[in-house]
């Protein structure tokens, strides 16, 4: 085997990874969005944008792929603070906690176009199911976490939601 690990197929963990690993960070990925773009009808409504939320001992920070940039926040919040329950009480659905894995190695650099799904799917490390749209990786994490939950609020409790009067 090389020194870069090359004959199993996985790369050496870089020295920021390592970090990440030991900083405890938890991923989620968050489903939702409704069609603001006219060709995001053809998906699955609830299911046509998809972000990911990462916690680490400082806080949090938000990863979200929007059409033509990427938008990166540390929030500010507690590390304590239920950021995954708060966008499910918002009617998002949520999958996780993922420990975020290491980077994959490739020979070519990936074909595929930088999507919503291609980020969470970097996000989540060389493990990640392959899948092209949200509604498909929802359904692969699903399949393997039982860490998901889906609620559906009533129209009275989205206008408390919409107002930051939500009940626990």
């Amino acid at each position: 085997m090389s020194a870069t690990g090359r004959a199993t197929g996985r790369a050496r963990p870089r020295p920021a990874h390592r970090r990440a690993a030991q900083a405890g960070q938890r991923a989620f990925i968050v489903f939702g969005g409704t069609a603001d773009q006219p060709w995001l009808r053809l998906l699955r409504p609830g299911y046509r944008h998809c972000f990911a939320a990462i916690a680490d001992a400082s806080g949090w920070t938000v990863l979200d792929p929007l059409s033509g940039r990427l938008v990166m926040a540390r929030l500010d919040l507690s590390p304590a603070f239920d950021l995954p329950g708060f966008y499910r009480r918002a009617g998002f659905a949520v999958a996780g906690p993922f420990a975020p894995g290491p980077a994959r190695w490739r020979l070519l650099p990936p074909l595929s176009p930088f999507t919503c799904v291609a980020l969470c799917r970097a996000v989540l490390g060389a493990d990640a199911p392959f899948a092209l749209t949200p509604w498909g990786l929802f359904r692969k994490l699903a399949g393997h976490r039982k860490n998901v939950l889906i609620i559906r609020l009533t129209p009275q409790d989205q206008n408390l939601v919409a107002r930051g009067l939500g009940h626990d």
